[in-house]
């Protein structure tokens, strides 16, 4: 089965050379269908990787370069099941992209297909890569690719502005990235993820170690728009195109995280372990962080992509605190969520490629009452919303029930968590009132004005266009009643956490014991999970109905105040971006010399 590991990369890559070679020669559909089997063909490879790698990680060497002697000579791929399932949901969401464009994008969008085909591929290569270096070369691959489809609409200045901003920070956290491998490689002479952490069980160089943690896990954290390395995210999926974004806010940020996680339990936990609730509350309090003013800041828009952008920040701060905990169900949770939200993420971001279709806007207040008429669209905005808030058993209850429990001895973050997926949430509730119901304040000075989007070039074909948002969307809802979903991931968790089980397969070929097959049933869960469901649900109703009529209230001089303070660090200026990124290095850094010396 080892063999099916290189193909999650090559087919995908075999299918871009494919669609670049006959950009001029073959008709514009039959490269869709190019692109649309190669992204199929990988999800469905994801599939059968993951379902092996339930039995035991599959590792795969290039060129049959194995171990010798328990040190690394070669290249490997190495499929957990999370890793697996990730590949497999890249491989979904890039299909579902491009099944959209399809009827979306006009016939002068040339090398689309091949550009989102890359990034697939490099999305795959880093999620099973063994190998520190190659790791960065991926990330790198898929920012490139990233780039490009932000900036597509070229003869528009937004996209460019986007995509130059995005390049630029994503560029300055790649060479954070090598600069901590350089370190780690100079302390370790390895390269490879568990060789590095084998080497890095003896003691010596303790600091340098921590220069380089802190480097790679800043530059993971720029890739995942973490506080305070998030400020180029909106700016990059305001404007790229609707089904871009679904790419984009589905599984690509969320690369991020898999790299923070990766690179602390399978290189740094070892020589930290004495101090890592150190590593953890430093994950943890940007977490926080990140999803409070993700959900304060996505609550201030008006345009409908911003305000999405916003919304997955917070949720990338609900995760990454779940990494935080530095424990197998916080690391479950995280995965748990990542796939309801990034199902019901994309889905809105289709959506929004919908309205721009039929209505010509996405900005909440120029659309006001304008949705009435697609009813099936408002319907699936509002689930899609409600899901992000996390009602019993609907969407992304399931990962945050998971990380209330990792959090059970520190009883003040979930509340928080959930109030800042209540903020994000009242946010769309509040826009599809507007838009599909118009009800509410017509105006309203404290958000955000942007500037237009030009709609598709291609028409509206509902025939495709609604199918393909609404299966994502429905799938998203439904993740948390999977039966045996938590326990694979509890599963799959406590083995991506499990280093020395890591070193000795890669290594040595030493496969763990095999685990009694888990049941396919719903996991009971807490009481205090259901009531912090059902609170974050009527919170963020409370949250949205206040913003459609506080406008009428009056009292707006109490809000303009911290709304433009908040407002003002998201400047669009690319130099307050990189003292944003060099700041926060730099106390990251500091704290951690401090904390695990």
């Amino acid at each position: 089965m080892s063999w099916l590991l290189p193909l999650l990369v090559a087919v995908p890559l075999l299918g871009a050379a494919l669609t670049a070679a006959t950009d001029h020669v073959l008709p514009r559909h039959v490269k869709d269908l190019i692109g649309i089997a190669a992204a199929g063909t990988t999800c469905a490879f994801g599939i059968l990787v993951m379902l092996r790698s339930e039995q035991g990680d599959v590792v795969h060497w290039f060129g049959g370069w194995h171990p010798h002697g328990g040190v690394a000579l070669g290249i490997d791929f190495v499929a957990d099941p999370l890793s697996a399932a990730l590949a497999a949901l890249v491989g979904g969401i890039v299909l579902v992209a491009l099944v959209f464009s399809w009827a979306y994008l006009e016939e002068a969008a040339l090398l689309f297909d091949t550009l989102m085909l890359v990034c697939c591929a490099a999305m795959c290569g880093f999620a099973l890569s063994g190998d520190l270096f190659n790791m960065f070369v991926w990330l790198e691959l898929m920012g490139v690719a990233a780039y490009a489809l932000t900036g597509f609409e070229v003869k528009e200045i937004g996209p460019l502005q986007g995509a130059v901003n995005f390049a630029i920070v994503n560029g300055i956290g790649g060479y954070l990235i090598v600069i901590g491998i350089a370190l780690a490689y100079a302390r370790t002479g390895a390269l490879n993820l568990a060789q590095i952490g084998v080497t890095l069980t003896t003691g010596g160089g303790r600091g340098l170690v921590v220069v380089a943690m802190t480097l790679v896990v800043c530059g993971f954290l720029c890739k995942a728009a973490v506080v305070p390395f998030h400020l180029w995210l909106a700016d990059a999926y305001a404007v790229a195109p609707a089904p871009v974004c679904a790419v984009f806010a589905a599984v690509m940020t969320d690369i991020g995280l898999l790299g923070v996680a990766r690179v602390y339990w399978t290189v740094f936990s070892h020589p930290f372990a004495a101090h890592a609730p150190a590593v953890g509350d430093v994950l943890l309090a940007l977490g926080i962080a990140t999803a409070l003013l993700g959900g304060v800041m996505a609550f201030l828009q008006r345009h409908l992509k911003r305000m999405l952008a916003y919304s997955v920040t917070c949720h990338i701060g609900i995760m990454l605190a779940g990494i935080g905990l530095l424990v197998p169900a916080g690391l479950a949770g995280t995965a748990d969520l990542l796939l309801a939200h990034a199902l019901l993420v994309a889905g809105l971001f289709l959506a929004t490629g919908v309205l721009l279709a039929l209505l010509r806007s996405v900005d909440e207040l120029q659309l006001y009452g304008k949705g009435r008429r697609v009813r099936w669209l408002a319907a699936l905005w509002f689930g899609a919303a409600l899901g992000l808030a996390g009602p019993p058993y609907v969407g992304v209850w399931a990962g945050h029930a998971l990380i209330d429990e990792a959090a059970s001895g520190r009883p003040w973050i979930p509340p928080l968590l959930w109030i800042a997926g209540a903020l994000a949430s009242a946010s769309l509730l509040r826009a599809g009132v507007r838009v599909f119901l118009g009800r509410g304040a017509e105006r309203d000075p404290l958000l955000s004005p942007e500037m237009r989007e030009q709609p598709p070039g291609r028409g509206t074909r509902l025939a495709i266009l609604a199918p393909a948002t609404a299966v994502t969307v429905v799938l998203g809802l439904l993740v948390s009643v999977v039966p045996g979903l938590t326990q694979r991931t509890e599963e799959a968790a406590a083995r991506f956490s499990d280093r020395a089980a890591y070193a000795s397969l890669v290594l040595r070929g030493a496969a763990a014991p095999h685990t009694a097959p888990l049941p396919f049933a719903l996991e009971p869960t807490s009481l205090e999970s259901v009531l912090y469901g059902i609170g974050a649900v009527l919170l963020a109703a409370a949250l949205a109905a206040f913003g459609l009529v506080r406008p009428q209230l009056g009292g707006i001089p109490l809000l303009v105040a911290p709304a433009r303070a908040v407002k003002a660090v998201h400047s669009g200026v690319i130099g307050d971006y990189v003292m944003w990124l060099t700041v926060g290095t730099a106390a990251i850094g500091g704290i951690w010399a401090v904390a695990l010396r």
